[in-house]
């Protein structure tokens, strides 16, 4: 299933996408559970096994407004730095190489707090009195269905409820000024997030392929397969004393091919526009503007 978050007639409503993608069919609940997104489907199926009913009328998915499947989420959302092969070693060429530490021992973990998210569609705002180099990373997110501490990583993809797609927008030199990455990842817009959750029986997502284009060109192509640590492994290192809860979004990091390791390093501009696709999911494209 392909479960969605959107406004329509100037409410918020989460809704079944149709399998051809040109419908959406609202849930039956109330207007404060619609607010919630797709975090209030999962809390309908952790408590009584099974979705809201559906209305009996269907929209033209073109004549809503898709907004991240989760308009705010409840806290940060967990994120994997530098967890492909490909895109640790040409960050370790960069600026990075000075504290590059084995990319095999332990994941890299940092967080973007919840007000970074914004919708699939939506622009993202260049903080150009901040920064001036703004860079893309293409990622496959993670949802967390059912809760835990110390999830053992045999038993992780249990917990999964689906996958969606983010694009973990950074500040690199407010990245490397701080050492701490929380304030370079997490500047207003710099999480778009959708176009809506896929749910886990839907999708398989230790094969996903992810790519990023800018301005048309494609910059990521990478599988998740390739990833330094899997998706059990991440859930089982971010849950490490530490509770999990439904609705919880771990991204689980970028392929190789982003702005910063380039020849030379090309970040983003005014007016540029970035797809993230990964098949069987959908994409995201956003405009980036000063």
């Amino acid at each position: 299933m392909k479960l969605a978050t959107c406004q329509f007639n100037h409410q918020t409503y989460v809704g079944l996408v149709c399998a051809k993608e040109q419908e959406i069919t609202f849930f039956q609940m109330p207007q404060n559970e619609q607010a919630t997104g797709v975090l209030s489907l999962i809390r309908h199926s952790n408590n009584s096994q099974k979705l809201p009913a559906l209305s009996s009328q269907s929209v033209p998915l073109n004549q809503v407004k898709l907004l991240s499947p989760f308009p705010r989420p409840l806290r940060n959302i967990f994120c994997v730095g530098r967890n492909y092969h490909a895109h640790a070693k040409e960050l370790s060429e960069s600026v990075f190489k000075d504290n590059d530490a084995d990319p095999n021992s332990w994941p890299i973990v940092f967080t973007k707090v919840p007000e970074s998210v914004v919708g699939p569609f939506d622009n993202v705002l260049l903080p150009s009195q901040i920064s001036q180099q703004i860079d893309y990373e293409a990622e496959l997110a993670v949802v967390i269905g059912s809760g835990g501490k110390n999830i053992s990583r045999a038993y992780a993809m249990s917990h999964v409820y689906g996958y969606t797609i983010v694009n973990d927008v950074t500040a690199r030199d407010v990245q490397m000024r701080h050492q701490q990455w929380d304030l370079g990842k997490s500047f207003d817009t710099f999480c778009p997030m959708g176009p809506w959750v896929i749910t886990a029986d839907a999708f398989d997502g230790l094969n996903a392929q992810v790519k990023c284009w800018v301005n048309g060109e494609l910059r990521q192509d990478g599988n998740a397969s390739h990833m330094i640590f899997d998706i059990p492994t991440l859930i089982e290192t971010c849950s490490r004393g530490i509770t999990l809860y439904p609705g919880d979004i771990i991204a689980t990091g970028t392929p190789a091919g982003v702005g910063m390791g380039l020849k030379p390093p090309a970040y983003l501009q005014n007016g540029d526009v970035v797809k993230v696709a990964i098949e069987g999911i959908g994409f995201i494209e956003n405009k980036f503007i000063a």
